[in-house]
């Protein structure tokens, strides 16, 4: 069998979140947008009624026909499959109904995620983390753009608690904040850091290390060239060349089921002497370098010292 030609695949954009989050509202004004028209037809697919309709003009003019499921239980590879069959469009959008867990969704085999976007509401989320985190870190897990929307009175130490949590689940998510006004821009300052970044060594409790993972992958530039020190896990591969390891955390991203293991790759020359599952206290200088795992530059550790530790029994939380 040949490699499968491109016009073969169907290409998908999901548009998730929770129920009354602006979705409707998100895609109509990008259905109108002049870079999202195209030659041939789309298929919207409407997972749940929300309080917005798509008018009947603007489907006629952006050539979408709109079919609305709503029972999960219908929503299968072979229905879409149907669909497809009954419209023939171009491309598929699928509106998602929030409280129906996205890592059940079954698409036919042709039919492909091309692109996946979020829509939080700024004034509801912090209810939907407490409640619904699995549902959300389903949502989350492969979003490349999140729009948080409705963000006017929340602070930015806030909206900066929610940017780390939001990373933590969608680790290659762009995240944009928005208020009646426009965007906003939540600025983590190096004061706001739990540690004491003025110091020679930055020193990383176990409970702070979730927000320093996060915070290096996120703004990278901030740690480069500085000294920092943790206590973490070994993970060692073979395909990793001799002298390098992982330290790392099992972190829980979203739910019990999410279990992640977070940490940057490091070289040491006490590597080779490690065994996975060893734990230690790292003190490292960050480097930005190209490294292929991280398809693109990202920090890498230079070991100055590693010693052993004693285990860190919790488990790392956002």
């Amino acid at each position: 069998m040949g490699p499968m030609i491109e016009d073969e695949i169907m290409p998908v954009f999901l548009i998730n979140g929770f129920l009354e989050a602006g979705k409707t509202e998100f895609l109509k004004f990008t259905m109108d947008q002049e870079y999202f028209q195209i030659e041939g037809k789309t298929l919207l697919i409407v997972c749940e009624e929300g309080d917005t309709d798509y008018e009947k003009e603007l489907l006629e003019r952006t050539k979408t026909a709109v079919v609305y499921i709503e029972d999960f239980s219908d929503l299968t590879a072979e229905k879409l499959t149907e669909l497809e069959l009954l419209y023939n469009p171009e491309r598929v959008v699928i509106e998602w109904n929030g409280m129906w867990n996205q890592d059940e969704l079954k698409l036919p085999e042709d039919w492909t995620v091309y692109q996946q976007i979020t829509i939080a509401d700024g004034s509801t989320f912090e209810l939907y983390l407490k409640n619904m985190k699995p549902l959300l870190g389903a949502m989350l897990r492969n979003t490349e753009l999140v729009i948080m929307n409705r963000c006017d009175g929340i602070s930015e130490e806030v909206l900066g608690g929610y940017r780390r949590t939001i990373k933590a689940m969608g680790r290659q998510a762009d995240i944009v904040f928005e208020t009646s006004e426009g965007e906003v821009e939540p600025e983590i300052t190096e004061e706001d850091l739990p540690y004491d970044m003025k110091a020679d060594v930055i020193s990383i409790s176990p409970d702070q290390y979730g927000i320093w993972y996060i915070d290096c992958m996120d703004r990278p530039k901030r740690y480069a060239g500085r000294v920092v020190e943790f206590t973490a896990m070994v993970m060692k591969s073979p395909e990793f060349p001799k002298n390098y390891f992982v330290p790392g955390r099992m972190a829980m991203t979203c739910c019990e089921a999410d279990m992640t293991f977070l940490g940057y790759i490091c070289k040491a020359r006490e590597a080779r002497l490690l065994e996975n599952g060893n734990w230690v206290r790292v003190r490292a200088k960050v480097a930005l370098e190209y490294w292929k795992d991280y398809n693109g530059e990202g920090p890498v550790l230079y070991a100055e010292s590693v010693e052993p530790a004693a285990e860190i029994k919790e488990i790392v939380q956002f």
